[in-house]
This record gives structure tokens, C-alpha cells and sequence, in this order.
């Protein structure tokens, strides 16, 4: 498949997660509408879509919803399967995506390091 179709599919489930988390169409209390889906990776047969989640109530937080969001993970393929008009809906996998806080450290760490100076280069 494409990449511009393979993004095309990654967005759709984006979105289509995203509304059901918001209309609260999934009925967990662990998983609640603060919480935002950061990406979706979808592999080139389209067979899984890795789903990264991230939120701002914290770490633990997050990680109660994603184990919620794979045990709902069946439901959401089934809810999934009307709207993306493909022979076979991806399985889903939701995964705590850590790259906005890995950013954060990052760029603390770069700003403890002193510019060079001209003499220094």
C-alpha cells in the first residue's frame, strides 16, 4: 500500500479514536477525555496500528488508559470497521507514547550545556 494511503488510514483512525473518546463511547472511567492520541503507526499490510497515547494527568494515569484501551481494543475494531471501508480492520495496540516527556528531558538537558564561545571553537 502507498505512504500517502497508509497515512490517509493512520489519520482516519486517529480521528475516529479520538471522537469516541470525547462522545465517551467507550464507558471505562479509566479512560476519560483528557486524554489525546499523540499517533497511529499502521503497518504496510495494514494487519496492526500501534496507537500512542499520551494525556496530562500524568504518567500512571495514562497507563491505567492504555491498559483500559486494549482491553477495549475488540470493541474499538468493531466500532472501527464501519468507518474505515477496508477489508480488514488493523488489530489495535495502545501504547503510552513517551516521546513528549523524553523531549522535555532532552531539551532540559541541552539547556544545562553552556554555548561555546568564539575562543572555544
Amino acid at each position: 500500500m502507498s505512504e500517502h494511503r497508509l497515512k490517509r488510514v493512520e489519520n482516519l483512525i486517529r480521528d475516529q479514536i479520538s471522537a469516541m473518546i470525547m462522545r465517551k463511547v467507550i464507558k471505562d472511567p479509566r479512560v476519560d477525555s483528557l486524554l489525546s492520541i499523540s499517533r497511529v503507526k499502521v503497518s504496510k499490510d495494514i494487519g496492526y496500528a500501534d496507537v500512542f497515547i499520551s494525556g496530562i494527568r500524568g504518567e500512571r494515569q495514562v497507563e491505567k488508559a492504555v491498559d483500559a484501551l486494549n482491553h477495549a481494543a475488540g470493541f474499538i475494531q468493531h466500532k472501527l470497521k464501519g468507518k474505515l471501508h477496508l477489508r480488514n480492520t488493523p488489530k489495535l495496540r495502545f501504547k503510552v507514547d513517551t516521546s513528549i516527556a523524553e523531549s522535555f528531558i532532552m531539551s532540559q538537558k541541552l539547556k544545562t550545556i553552556s554555548p561555546l564561545t568564539a575562543e572555544e571553537q
